[in-house]
């Protein structure tokens, strides 16, 4: 992690000396979520305050890419996937790469989305990041990059699209430092094939849960889950920033609204009937939205597949509550890279009769679930 440069705004937190400058920022910062996570206690994120900030010209800025709290294996050849980070935020960003263009569906929710590109038709990758309105930068990295290694051409067969989508993470921290196109190169070239990290990490390092009152948030971060059923694959990564609560299956709240003074988190709609009932306003914190990519290799066509991803992304209200509100940005990208037929079923083949839509959405729900989850642990 950098000092700030000469000349940036005074910050008494911000270590100035040499001797500060060389300690090891990333592994301070692996070692502290461990043991915050080793606790077992909640995670709180501390009250932001708005004001003047340190931003990315304040700063000699070097992406970093870590560990998580775990990682998700994957066996999903032509999809890869990265993530890098500036601890000066900590912010960062995770960016899922095809070897070929792979179809797309865009499923865009709730009051308050950021998103770039919306490429509809094909993607050659998708870039997820922190930053709000400013992380948007990042998805111009990643096409720098795929640029580059198409070696400068730009015939309309080599156009690389990229579409990408931000979360607001500045209310867990107390700087302006985004993901800009360099992150997001960073992200592409440490691209994995294997496997993927998950809890505080890419462009979930500094998202967060529960957001009913400040006193109550959690961090939350990246989640992943990978299965296949036969030759049927399903990848879904998702970076979780709502303003609701982290669900468990059982109907335990994983993450998000706890109370300090009882110890235990709350499901969100006691506070609102409490407010309602009393005849004041309930709360909400700002600043929320959960971005998820969902990759399969079924071949659907364009209407299933933009049902597919539908069905998913409603189904996520199981894992978040409440969701798609009005004080989040939800979006969901749904991408195929067509390389499974399955039978034809139901009436026809194709369509919202299809039958096939059906049954991997209802499969991929669960995946979903799973990547929730994994945000969370």
């Amino acid at each position: 992690m950098s000092a700030p440069r000469a000349g940036g705004i005074s910050r008494p937190d911000i270590p100035t000396t040499r001797t500060e400058h060389a300690m090891d920022a990333q592994q301070q910062f692996v070692t502290a979520v461990e043991a915050a996570r080793a606790a077992g206690g909640p995670r709180l994120v501390p009250e932001p305050v708005y004001g003047d900030g340190l931003g990315n010209a304040d700063f000699d800025l070097t992406p970093v890419t870590l560990p998580g709290t775990g990682r998700v294996a994957f066996d999903f050849p032509g999809v890869s996937v990265g993530t890098a980070e500036y601890l000066e935020g900590p912010t960062g960003a995770t960016v899922l790469h095809f070897d070929k263009p792979a179809r797309t569906a865009v499923d865009a929710r709730g009051g308050a989305i950021g998103i770039t590109g919306k490429y509809e038709t094909v993607n050659d990758a998708i870039c997820l990041t922190g930053g709000s309105v400013y992380g948007l930068a990042a998805a111009t990295g990643v096409e720098d990059e795929l640029l580059r290694r198409r070696h400068g051409r730009v015939g309309w067969a080599d156009l690389q699209t990229v579409s990408g989508a931000v979360i607001y993470d500045f209310g867990a921290r107390d700087n302006a430092v985004s993901p800009d196109a360099a992150l997001g190169r960073a992200a592409l070239l440490a691209a994995s094939t294997e496997s993927i990290p998950v809890g505080r990490c890419g462009a979930g390092v500094s998202a967060s849960a529960g957001k009913i009152d400040w006193s109550r948030i959690e961090y939350t971060g990246q989640g992943a889950a990978f299965r296949q059923v036969g030759a049927v694959k399903i990848l879904v990564v998702t970076i979780v920033n709502p303003v609701g609560v982290v669900m468990d299956r059982d109907g335990t709240i994983v993450r998000g609204n706890y109370d300090r003074a009882t110890g235990a988190r709350r499901h969100p709609s006691l506070d609102y009937e409490a407010a309602f009932a009393a005849g004041t306003e309930p709360t909400s914190v700002g600043g929320n939205t959960t971005i998820t990519c969902l990759v399969t290799n079924v071949r659907l066509a364009d209407k299933e597949l933009e049902h597919f991803g539908r069905q998913v992304h409603s189904s996520m209200a199981r894992a978040i509550q409440p969701f798609h509100t009005t004080h989040d940005g939800d979006t969901l990208f749904t991408v195929t890279t067509d390389e499974v037929e399955l039978p034809a079923a139901g009436a026809r083949p194709f369509g919202v009769d299809s039958i096939n839509s059906v049954g991997l959405g209802t499969i991929a729900a669960e995946v979903a679930w799973d990547a929730v989850l994994a945000s969370s642990r």
